[in-house]
């Protein structure tokens, strides 16, 4: 019959399809052992901080934050960006049309007034409206920019780049911890080869985490479950996906939770799209379609150093937000950006990362939940031999978990997300247990985000409950953020390659 011969067939695309995602695990496992090998690093030597802070040609950087509805934590979050040990930064914070108290807490407590400014509009967007800075010297970092609500990240941080002032920028989720070294660590690349556009630092998951005066003080594991399956997703996409790819230079992106860039690219290249749901993707691909179109050589690279922490959704209502716009970002990206495709000009770019980002990522969760609905109805009518149904997913499965254990023995080793061993157990607790409590719920949230953007539905950022800094992991919410830095702060739009 046609119909079981497209089911033998299907099956058939199934297995060589998992055998291909395999290998490709198992390469990108390789590769960033490479990478971790080239580019461990640690404390930085005295030698190296004294360089970075009396060299004259030490670069300034911006950190640009955006800011929406953030009353609550907005303070604390702003003490933490402040507290960078790097001799030449500034903390430009916008304001991105808040309907709350932020605008006027950040005045009150970093006695803020407003200045003349010329703001000249090289990235066009939403008005912009004043700009701020404080009249007390401890704050004489501080820049925050008003303007009107532009209805995503992308449009508050081109307004950032507008009214920033030094030739590198990290792009950063206002409720970001920064470690104190972020800087420095991650401008070491920079220091090295002037080819570096950009620069990934690892991110970690905060949830759990003892907070004092905007820094990590104790790092413990999330203990509810939705947080603790994300930190294993965090430690997979940096550790494996993001070094495995930076080791040949192909990495699909640098996440929008943290990053470093060269500013005069991110400009030449147009700035971040305003309308953009994936910005973060969306940024580099037209970054190194600016470099190849100009035959510029350029690196992009991924320091196996933690450089932020990120609270991330605590529960399935928040998450399912999140992967709806990360699913509608990346298909939307790829729609935009067709033309890079199998294109030989854009070198890996366009000839194996997006490739495989498009097999192996866009199109994962279309060909899964179909094999699914395909098992299910083999399983009904009997056509299921169930002893090669069974070996075949404890195949997989244990894979799966030993590609958790090496992630998580790359973390340890490297000085990562927890300093107790025992810590490690809550995680090795999730991989256990991932495939059928988290990964489900991650294809359908994908799923919904393609049909959104296939049915033209309109998108926005939605809202994300936040616990905020506190001195207890484990405190009451500290309120709601939005549009500008909601649900924003995961490892990137896709899942690297490792997930």
């Amino acid at each position: 019959m046609i119909k079981d011969l497209i089911f033998y067939f299907y099956g058939y695309v199934v297995f060589f399809y998992s055998m291909g995602l395999i290998i490709s695990y198992v390469i990108l496992m390789w590769l960033a052992e490479i990478g971790i090998f080239r580019k461990k690093r640690g404390p930085l030597s005295l030698y190296t901080k004294q360089i970075i802070e009396k060299s004259p040609y030490t670069p300034g950087v911006s950190i640009i934050a955006p800011a929406y509805n953030e009353e609550r934590t907005v303070v604390n979050n702003v003490n933490s960006l402040l507290g960078q040990d790097y001799p030449t930064f500034e903390v430009v914070i916008v304001n991105d049309g808040s309907t709350d108290k932020t605008l006027d807490l950040l005045i009150e407590k970093f006695e803020l007034v407003e200045v003349p400014f010329a703001y000249v509009e090289y990235i066009r967007t939403k008005p912009y409206r004043r700009l701020f800075k404080s009249t007390n010297p401890e704050y004489r970092r501080l820049v925050v920019v008003d303007k009107e609500n532009g209805g995503t990240k992308a449009d508050a941080v081109n307004a950032g780049l507008n009214a920033s002032s030094y030739p590198y920028f990290i792009n950063i989720d206002v409720d970001g911890i920064l470690t104190r070294d972020a800087i420095s660590q991650c401008i070491i690349p920079i220091l090295q080869d002037d080819h570096v556009i950009a620069v990934s630092g690892i991110m970690a998951v905060s949830n759990g985490c003892k907070v004092e005066k905007g820094q990590i003080v104790e790092q413990r594991p999330p203990h509810t479950p939705c947080a603790l399956f994300q930190t294993l997703e965090y430690m997979r996409s940096f550790l494996v996906g993001k070094m495995g790819w930076s080791t040949i230079n192909a990495m699909p992106n640098v996440s929008g939770g943290y990053g470093l860039f060269d500013k005069k690219i991110v400009m030449s290249a147009g700035g971040y799209s305003g309308d953009s749901f994936a910005e973060d993707m969306d940024m580099i691909i037209r970054m190194v379609g600016y470099c190849c179109d100009f035959k510029r050589k350029y690196r992009i690279v991924q320091v196996p150093v933690v450089a932020c922490w990120n609270e991330v959704p605590p529960n399935i209502k928040v998450l399912y937000n999140q992967r709806v716009r990360w699913g509608r970002g990346l298909i939307e990206t790829f729609v935009r950006h067709r033309r890079f495709l199998f294109n030989r000009k854009y070198r890996r770019l366009g000839l194996v990362t997006l490739p495989y980002v498009f097999v192996f990522e866009l199109l994962a969760p279309v060909i899964e939940f179909v094999g699914f609905l395909v098992f299910i109805y083999q399983a009904l009518t009997g056509a299921v031999n169930w002893m090669s149904a069974l070996v075949i997913f404890l195949g997989l499965y244990t894979f799966c978990f030993v590609l958790s254990l090496v992630v998580m023995f790359n973390d340890y080793t490297l000085g990562g997300s927890f300093r107790k061993l025992r810590s490690y157990l809550w995680i090795m607790g999730a991989a256990l247990l991932e495939p059928f409590l988290y990964h489900p719920f991650t294809v359908i949230f994908s799923l919904k985000g393609y049909w959104n953007y296939l049915l033209g539905k309109r998108a926005v950022w939605g809202t994300m409950s936040r616990k905020g800094f506190s001195d207890e992991s484990e405190g009451k919410d500290a309120g709601k953020v939005g549009v500008a830095t909601a649900a924003s702060g995961g490892p990137d739009n896709m899942k690297g390659g490792a997930s």
